[in-house]
């Protein structure tokens, strides 16, 4: 076999632990398929006396990742720290400007700054790796880049987060609410001490900004995504999709029109016999449609040790092999400035949930305040009449409108003196 490739692994947290767990459990069939070995031999974390359940006496130790990173002992860098600055960053670029090849999981980073790494790796002479990045142990952005290369990608759509899709899942079949399944979340290792980034969208709108500059060979543009989370969706509005035929599921969705690059992030009610409206508790999902292979579904574990290492370390062959794929698409160099579609000009169905007071000429106020701004309605249900004129949950779908149409509807709808709480919209994708 020929020399032995060099790693640094910059993080032992559950994936740097698990990515060195994968590599020693097996080393001899990676190094089979590489070719040469695969070893770590240099690695860096916070706290050295932590048990891990590792053995590195045999290894190197760095209590400074930057150190590591520009060591000429090591020849890839495996970035496991996280965030979208500091530390991490500074690991990387160190690393990319000592011609290291780079391997991160860092969705965030890539989001922010993937274009200019990309840059610096591409004119190092180096590589990129993110896979691990976007949907944990799925090879989804093999799948596009090469997979699909062949193909202009129609739309690429997903249930980007696990955390999330597990509380929706939850909440249908548990019928609790979204505080006390959060909580449940958080006991089982679902959702961090702060699940701000999972259930307000930031972490889905990472992935989907990657994926993005990945299907439409431009630049990410994170700034330009749309994004809304799960903090409102009640089991009031669980249990009407469910009656109306739909599921909740929160999805990321891009698609490149004549308007530009529309990339968004939000809860979107999706038909029951779809197959994404089927992906339950902490799996992810992605579809990319292709102009001659069709619909793709990709669907797997989006987090933990095992998948993430699992994508890791796939990147990893894949370097050890010699193989000198672009991060994205195309050369960093080649990635185009898309203009972005502003949501606005969404056009779609739209689900409407109104707490109205039960008492005469109600209805005609609402459907008065959607008919001012085109807006016709396809269905409506009121469940029950409240004793002494109290709210009750008006549930409307329209037919297909624009975005900014519903929010002026909005407006006027939040502005009747019958109607006592905001009213919740979600938006119908056919998808």
């Amino acid at each position: 076999m020929s020399d032995t490739l060099r790693i640094g692994v910059a993080g032992l947290g559950t994936v740097g632990t698990g990515t060195l767990e994968l590599l020693n459990k097996h080393y001899e069939m990676i190094a089979h398929r590489c070719g040469r070995p695969v070893l770590v031999t240099a690695v860096s974390a916070r706290d050295r006396r932590k048990e891990r359940g590792l053995e590195l006496s045999g290894v190197r130790w760095f209590e400074d990742a930057t150190a590591m990173a520009a060591d000429p002992e090591i020849d890839v860098l495996i970035e496991l720290i996280g965030g979208s600055d500091g530390i991490a960053k500074a690991t990387v670029e160190t690393a990319l400007e000592h011609g290291k090849h780079v391997i991160t999981a860092n969705k965030a980073l890539i989001a922010h700054h993937g274009n200019e790494l990309a840059l610096k790796a591409e004119k190092a002479g180096v590589v990129l790796a993110c896979e691990a990045a976007v949907c944990g142990g799925i090879p989804v952005i093999k799948t596009i880049r090469e997979g699909l290369a062949a193909n202009a990608i129609q739309s690429i759509y997903g249930i980007l987060n696990g955390t999330s899709n597990f509380i929706l899942s939850t909440m249908r079949e548990s019928g609790r609410e979204f505080g006390e399944v959060l909580l449940e979340a958080q006991k089982l290792g679902y959702a961090e001490a702060d699940p701000s980034f999972d259930v307000d969208g930031v972490d889905a709108a990472h992935k989907l900004a990657i994926l993005t500059a990945l299907a439409y060979n431009c630049e990410i543009d994170f700034e330009s995504v749309h994004v809304e989370g799960i903090r409102e969706i009640s089991t009031i509005d669980v249990n009407f999709a469910e009656e109306l035929g739909y599921r909740i599921k929160l999805l990321g969705i891009a698609r490149l029109s004549d308007g530009g690059v529309e990339q968004r992030v939000h809860p979107c009610m999706v038909r029951k016999n779809k197959p994404i409206a089927n992906v339950e508790g902490v799996y992810n999902a992605v579809v990319a449609e292709g102009d001659f292979v069709g619909d793709i579904l990709c669907e797997g574990q989006g987090a933990g040790a095992g998948p993430t290492a699992s994508s890791v370390v796939g990147d990893l062959i894949d370097i050890a092999r010699g193989i000198r794929m672009p991060t994205f698409s195309v050369p960093a160099s080649a990635l185009e400035r898309r203009p972005t579609r502003p949501m606005s000009e969404n056009y779609g169905g739209y689900y409407l949930r109104l707490m109205a007071l039960d008492r005469p000429g109600v209805i005609a106020d609402i459907t008065a305040a959607l008919r001012d701004d085109g807006i016709s309605v396809e269905s409506m249900v009121q469940r029950g009449r409240g004793p002494g004129g109290e709210a009750v949950p008006v549930v409307l779908t329209t037919h297909e409108t624009h975005e900014a149409n519903m929010m002026r509807a909005l407006e006027r709808l939040s502005a009747l003196d019958s109607v006592l709480e905001p009213p919740r919209l979600i938006r119908i994708e056919t998808l």
